[in-house]
């Protein structure tokens, strides 16, 4: 019992342990490309337009290029009469500053679509732009016509609305139906392999929602109900559709993030890495940028390195390493990751970060993790090349060979001797011996340039590679039993191996056994030439009966049917009541012509057939004989 209590404590740390962090930034790269799309939106089609590409630009920190004739396209755009125009305008000339809008009658349009038949939208886009143009309003009257029209449609998107609208209220206005309602709404979004998660609609309402949920929180001094791991879920998504090309789903994820960068309870810490993934001796360090999601300094920190786990293995081979932080870049870190001395193969570092004054609102701050390569230089040892009777009769013959260096000599074997190569894989920084994924022998043959590639097997327990070819064995199957001279080459690769090579090791003259010659006439045997046809053998039918024994069964079957007659015969049965009615005979002829299908269906119709045949024959039989029990029924009433 207490082991398993152990166990399931280790389980529970295990899970706490997984700690969700941003998995990337919205980088200077990423900026500028949206910058770029924000731009080419001039000139504006239309207010939206307008308003997401000039807010989007303000949000960057960017200004506006041509900022006069946005103002004069929005001034010339809006719509008194209409609260969406009248929203995305005031939204842009809000952006843009010197932008002042005099449209008539927009506060009596404003003010007159807060009513209770109003939807949820049309009181977002008008307590917005008022909002906007700093006319006051009635916020009892807001929220009474909000809860109206959340009667009416209580959808997601509008309840999203709600959310911007209470944000907007005056500061007696009582919002912690609201407040309370952001829970609700994030166990309505879905989550995707524990990484992302977004609602129904997509980036559009998830940016709202986020961006709806800070501002309301803000204005009841309140965290919003939001988890940490859901705030990073929801960041995540953000970032992954941080590639769009649309000007309109750009505004979004700079809009969500720039709220997740700002407010004033959860700001995600995103921990990338900038430097090259591989690392070596030349290249030994380690470099991580810690940010918001906007790539903005979080100020002072301390990084440290908590583990650096080897993913083939598990081994741990550094801990508790702090990182220390750029002279160039105060928000940059750097690690000698190769101190550690670690074997090659990749890595996964987890990081915490810590910030120097205490900040509540940082989250994500440990468990976040990079990978990284480590690569080296492989070097090659003991190599040498022997030629050994099949019988081991005789010693073999050795050569040694140092790399880059080619045997000088040619060397012989025939079809009654064996090949054998062996050499040793050394790390050049450690000199410990290793092993690589790719390790190949290549034999060329010089005239044809036919190649045939074997593959290098390291012993299990000292790691010397071993390689041994049958002149006799391999004669047919892999050189076609064509005699000759071979370049034997080496081949190393690995994917953590700075230096891979192709090696030519020496040549081979090769003796295969001759082929024994076929008749000419014949055509050469070949694994694609056509094959003989395979006749199969049906097993013989049984032997019939013979035909008196046969027509004797058949009266057997049929004599029940005779008995039948002389019992009706017995009991004085007649054909008196017998109907020469249309209904009598047609029901009876129909059932004689249903048992005669049964009978073709036994001897050569098939299941469809028969079916459509009896449809044909079935219907006029049932309406015969319905008429026929009429007759009988009425006759003897």
């Amino acid at each position: 019992m207490a082991r398993g209590a152990f166990l399931l404590f280790l389980l529970a740390s295990a899970v706490v342990g997984q700690a969700l962090t941003p998995t990337t930034v919205l980088t200077a790269i990423d900026q500028a490309r949206l910058k770029t799309i924000f731009e080419n939106a001039q000139p504006y089609t239309d207010l939206a337009s307008a308003h997401y590409s000039v807010l989007g630009l303000k949000l960057l920190g960017a200004a506006v290029p041509k900022a006069q004739e946005a103002c004069n396209f929005v001034k010339s755009k809006v719509d008194g009469s209409n609260v969406q125009s009248l929203y995305h305008a005031t939204t842009a000339s809000k952006a843009l500053g010197n932008c002042q809008l005099s449209v008539t009658d927009a506060q009596k349009t404003l003010t007159s679509a807060i009513n209770e038949s109003s939807d949820v939208a049309s009181l977002f886009y008008a307590v917005t732009a008022l909002t906007n143009l700093n006319i006051k309003f009635n916020s009892a009257d807001v929220l009474k016509a909000l809860d109206s029209a959340l009667k009416s449609d209580d959808s997601l998107l509008s309840s999203v609305y709600a959310l911007h609208i209470a944000a907007q209220l005056s500061a007696d206005s009582d919002v912690s139906a609201f407040v309370d309602s952001v829970e609700d709404l994030v166990a309505q979004a879905d989550e995707l392999d524990e990484t992302y998660m977004q609602f129904e609609g997509g980036l559009s309402v998830t940016s709202l929602f986020i961006d709806g949920a800070y501002k309301l929180a803000q204005k009841a001094k309140k965290p919003p109900t939001i988890s940490e791991d859901k705030v990073v879920m929801l960041a995540n998504y953000i970032l992954s559709r941080k590639h769009t090309q649309n000007h309109r789903s750009g505004y979004f994820v700079v809009l969500a993030l720039h709220t997740l960068s700002e407010n004033q309870y959860h700001v995600p810490v995103a921990v990338t890495l900038v430097s090259p993934v591989a690392v070596s001796t030349k290249e030994p360090k380690v470099q991580v940028k810690v940010t918001n999601l906007l790539n903005g300094s979080l100020g002072k920190l301390t990084v440290t390195a908590n583990t650096a786990t080897h993913t083939e293995d598990d081994a741990v081979v550094l801990s508790k390493k702090p990182f220390t932080v750029s002279s160039s870049d105060p928000s940059l870190y750097e690690l000698n990751f190769m101190q550690a001395k670690p074997a090659p193969g990749f890595y996964i570092i987890e990081i915490n970060v810590t910030p120097s004054k205490e900040d509540k609102r940082l989250i994500g701050t440990e468990g976040a993790e990079v990978k990284v390569k480590v690569n080296t230089e492989v070097g090659i040892e003991n190599s040498e090349v022997a030629v050994m009777d099949r019988d081991q009769a005789t010693a073999a013959k050795s050569t040694k060979v140092q790399y880059p260096s080619k045997i000088d000599r040619v060397i012989e074997a025939d079809h009654h001797q064996n090949i054998l190569m062996k050499f040793t894989l050394k790390d050049k920084s450690s000199n410990k011996v290793m092993t690589a994924h790719q390790t190949f022998v290549q034999l060329v043959n010089t005239k044809t340039n036919q190649e045939v590639i074997f593959v290098a097997e390291p012993d299990e327990d000292t790691s010397v590679y071993r390689f041994e070819l049958d002149v006799a064995e391999s004669a047919k199957e892999h050189f076609n039993s064509l005699s000759g001279k071979y370049a034997m080459n080496l081949i190393v690769g690995d994917a953590v191996v700075q230096n891979p090579f192709l090696w030519h090791v020496g040549d081979l003259q090769l003796k295969f056994p001759e082929l024994v010659e076929t008749d000419p006439k014949e055509p050469a045997s070949s694994q694609y030439a056509k094959k003989p046809e395979i006749e199969h053998m049906f097993r013989q039918p049984e032997k019939r009966p013979p035909v008196v024994l046969s027509q004797l069964f058949a009266a057997l079957c049929l004599s029940p049917f005779l008995i039948l007659v002389i019992l009706w015969i017995k009991i004085g049965a007649n054909m008196n009541n017998f109907s020469l009615s249309l209904g009598t005979i047609g029901f009876h002829l129909g059932l004689g012509a249903i048992f005669l299908l049964y009978y073709a269906y036994w001897c050569y119709l098939d299941m469809f057939s028969t079916l459509k045949y009896l449809g044909m024959i079935g219907v006029p039989t049932f309406l015969a004989g319905n008429r026929m029990l009429g007759a009988i029924a009425k006759k003897r009433a």
